[in-house]
């Protein structure tokens, strides 16, 4: 599993289509994004334009461990992205901690080539409010265990990757 940080709007998730292309498999776009607004609707547009053809995309807000289930060893599936998906749970008053632990066990199951996208939230100022707080402290955590559990870990900043561990 190869797990692709970066700041918002730093390139983490061009970079990581881009990976994904080079492994030379079928490749599943598993999206967690939901369009709830027209700006959420024309960035999600954006993305699928930039993408290009040949992906499957399987939309799943809450659940993408239930996507990941299942799947054969030969192919190439790109998460985006566990930030979005974090904010869902908890948007949606829905326990954080079992969904991760699901997610992680279905990463871990998984004979695909997964790739996953995470905002890195901990760089900016503490946040004014409580809700802006746990969820800061949320992805924090399963930043480091997403990290503890990937082969690789790469981190993005202005379009450039860092290699954290291992090797790309």
């Amino acid at each position: 599993m190869t797990l692709v940080l970066g700041g918002a709007a730093s390139g983490k998730s061009a970079w990581a289509e881009g990976h994904v292309k080079t492994l030379g498999l079928p490749m599943i776009y598993v999206a967690t994004a939901q369009a709830l607004d027209d700006e959420m609707s024309t960035k999600i547009a954006a993305h699928r334009k930039g993408r290009g053809a040949g992906w499957e995309t399987v939309e799943t807000p809450l659940d993408p461990a239930a996507a990941l289930r299942g799947l054969p060893a030969d192919r190439a599936v790109l998460v985006d992205c566990a930030t979005m998906w974090l904010s869902n749970l908890m948007l949606n008053e829905m326990e954080t901690e079992p969904a991760v632990d699901g997610f992680l066990a279905a990463l871990a199951a998984s004979p695909a080539q997964v790739t996953v996208v995470s905002n890195e939230v901990g760089q900016g100022i503490v946040p004014d409010n409580a809700l802006a707080r746990r969820f800061r402290d949320a992805q924090g955590r399963l930043n480091i265990r997403l990290a503890a559990q990937a082969d690789r870990v790469v981190h993005v900043v202005a379009g450039l990757p860092n290699v954290l561990k291992g090797e790309i």
